[in-house]
């Protein structure tokens, strides 16, 4: 039986790109056939989304890249899931390549930041001429990736904040009690502050933005260390409607039904394609 094709992931260096990191007539040909029959084509990279030509980011047909070695999936080049590294392991990390003479940088928001001494010095650590000019051309020159790293992690900090309530926190569409509700925040998790005005903050978390009051909100150093002991991930449904069920399997009884852009707490990996989510204070 012949199986459709409906989606095609594809890494870029070595791969889609020629070894001058070109993108040549005829692969941008098979590209555009390839979207007119209806496949999703996903670039998947460790470049950062600053690495990224607007020749391949910019292609009309591709809307998503998965990049940073998998820590960033993108959306018309906005984040919609970020696995990132915590900050104790990146800085043991930085440790260990600081005992060598190796080429390092460092990652934030999809721009690569890299010390200027190893740029001025690229060709020591890259042979190839087209792979250095890129490393090059993308990486922001920083005079100290460590103070770099310290400065972000404080910048970062101050533009955390965590929900501090029983359940979840109603997030609005603006600073008023009486507008529309756009999402929720839950207990034990955080998002990214915004805008702060009169008693409220405007954050966002996963697929959400929008307004929650300060009272209900952990900012500073509270924040940060409920981050450092909870630290939650949240799922957010991509599909009509899913039942929760009771257990992991399609005979186990059903307990709820969650709608298309619903976010739920996620609890644990189970098995064969299953995970355990909390669910009105029960796990499903």
């Amino acid at each position: 039986m012949k199986h459709r094709i409906r989606m095609v992931g594809f890494d870029l260096d070595g791969t889609l790109l020629t070894t001058d990191k070109k993108l040549t007539g005829y692969t941008k040909e098979i590209l555009r056939r390839a979207i007119k029959e209806g496949v999703t084509l996903l670039p998947v990279t460790g470049r950062p989304l600053s690495g990224v030509s607007e020749e391949i980011s910019g292609f009309e047909g591709i809307r998503h890249m998965i990049t940073s070695n998998g820590a960033r999936i993108l959306e018309d080049g906005r984040p919609i899931k970020e696995n990132l590294l915590p900050v104790e392991k990146a800085r043991k990390i930085l440790d260990i390549f600081e005992d060598y003479d190796t080429l390092r940088d460092i990652y934030y928001d999809g721009q690569g930041y890299m010390p200027k001494a190893f740029l001025e010095r690229i060709d020591e650590y890259v042979s190839s001429p087209a792979m250095a000019q890129y490393i090059v051309s993308t990486r922001v020159s920083v005079d100290d990736l460590r103070e770099k790293f310290e400065a972000e992690k404080e910048r970062m900090e101050q533009e955390l904040t965590m929900a501090n309530v029983d359940n979840a926190l109603n997030i609005r569409a603006e600073a008023d009690e009486d507008s529309e509700k756009v999402g929720v925040l839950y207990k034990d998790c955080g998002g990214t502050i915004l805008e702060r005005s009169d008693g409220w903050t405007k954050l966002k978390s996963g697929n959400v933005t929008g307004w929650a009051r300060d009272e209900y909100l952990l900012f500073g150093e509270e924040a940060k260390n409920m981050a450092e002991d909870v630290g939650n991930w949240i799922v957010t449904l991509d599909a009509e409607a899913v039942r929760v069920r009771t257990d992991p399997s399609e005979e186990a009884e059903t307990c709820g039904l969650i709608a298309y852009e619903d976010s739920l707490e996620f609890i644990d990996t189970v098995r064969d394609g299953w995970i355990s989510v909390a669910f009105n204070n029960e796990i499903g």
